[in-house]
């Protein structure tokens, strides 16, 4: 049976078994409404409960400031829109980056539709963005900064406490959103400073539809849904109540022991780089202090989609750029943002890597990559010299 090697767990990553069982009475015995009085809602509510106590005290942060959503982008939306909206009064600018997921650049220019004022902020080549930058762009009308933890195409990490930090000194009122989606389990996450912070299960080995919002006390948010008013009115609608139960399960999981696996995955990505390296012409675009499950690279001359699905022949799974603007054929945002030429942005592949990838899966992608370049090469005679 033909090995296969997936490296694409910035899009996605697969359900550990320890979370499947975790939920698993959650779809079978225990299936109530947490909202229910009788026994069985009791049940789902004190699952609930469990639940929210362990991502507080994984995130450092109290039970009474996490709001279970269904992912990333719903919990960016509710950051964004939610404190804008609740601000209103008292000013209409926003600060983020270029470079953030589209669930954060989409809700800034829904904002700015309804009157908001939005400053994008460049990035450098290393597509990040200093404290100094972000404090020179606040006003007197700023109310809300948001600016991601970690890059999810190229993996930059960006300074979120010292953001933070230089936010605050200037406004404390200044309501702080960090989109956290690829940080968990990759980088230490302090949240010091940051009012909203967003996570998504999927990244982190539990199921898609799960994720959850930190939300300070005292900064109010405008609901995006009206309903029966749970999670604190900030999110109405039924529980996912086995989707929670794996939430915490997963992120318990990436938690533990975080010092050891960043060294392995460390280990993994210096040899990838080292096999890359070998590859004549190929260009690494992650900066060499981001994190170490993601490695952006191109290879000038050979389309990147070409190159992926030679390498799914191989039985390796890549990915062309962020998962969401793949299908829709846009170049990446990102690659633009941090201002690379066009045959770089057009080639660049991103590897990603999870817990369960190993030195062995490594080594293999390594080979296969060479493997698919020589192949894609002798099909593009033209390209033959510089795939060799």
């Amino acid at each position: 049976m033909r090995r296969e090697v997936y490296l694409d767990n910035n899009a996605t990553t697969p359900v550990a078994p320890e979370v499947v069982d975790a939920m698993a009475p959650y779809w079978r015995e225990h299936f109530g409404n947490p909202s229910s009085l009788h026994r069985k809602g009791v049940e789902a509510e004190r699952a609930v409960r469990a639940s929210r106590a362990t991502i507080a005290r994984l995130l450092g942060v109290k039970e009474t400031e996490i709001v279970f959503t269904s992912g990333g982008t719903e919990g960016d939306n509710l950051a964004l829109k939610g404190a804008a909206r609740a601000l209103r009064r008292r000013g209409n600018h926003i600060v983020t980056t270029r470079i953030e997921h589209p669930a954060v650049l989409e809700s800034c220019r829904d904002l700015e539709a309804e009157g908001f004022r939005v400053t994008y902020l460049d990035v450098d080549a290393h597509g990040s963005v200093t404290p100094e930058a972000v404090e020179a762009a606040l006003t007197p009308e700023t109310i809300l900064v948001s600016i991601m933890h970690v890059n999810n195409e190229v993996g930059t990490i960006l300074p979120i406490a010292e953001i933070a930090e230089r936010v605050k000194r200037r406004n404390p009122e200044i309501v702080v959103h960090s989109d956290g989606v690829q940080a968990i389990g990759k980088v230490p996450v302090h949240l010091q400073g940051v009012d909203l912070y967003t996570i998504s299960g999927h990244k982190i080995h539990a199921p898609k539809g799960t994720g959850a919002l930190v939300v300070r006390e005292g900064v109010r948010l405008v609901p995006l849904l009206s309903g029966g008013g749970q999670e604190r009115g900030l999110r109405s609608g039924t529980e996912n109540v086995a989707g929670i139960v794996g939430l915490a399960r997963a992120l318990e999981l990436m938690c533990e022991n975080l010092e050891e696996k960043l060294a392995h995955f460390h280990r993994m990505r210096e040899r990838f780089l080292e096999g890359v390296r070998q590859i004549p012409g190929a260009r690494i675009n992650s900066p060499a202090s981001s994190v170490p499950t993601t490695v952006n690279v191109s290879f000038p001359g050979i389309p990147a989609e070409v190159l992926l699905h030679a390498l799914e022949e191989e039985g390796v799974f890549v990915s062309t750029g962020a998962a969401c603007a793949s299908r829709k054929g846009r170049r990446s945002h990102v690659l633009e943002a941090m201002r690379l030429p066009p045959e770089v942005i057009d080639s660049s592949l991103r590897f990603s890597f999870s817990r369960y990838t190993t030195l062995e899966d490594i080594e293999w992608a390594i080979q296969a990559l060479h493997r698919a370049l020589e192949r894609v090469a002798m099909r593009s005679p033209a390209r033959s010299g510089r795939a060799r």
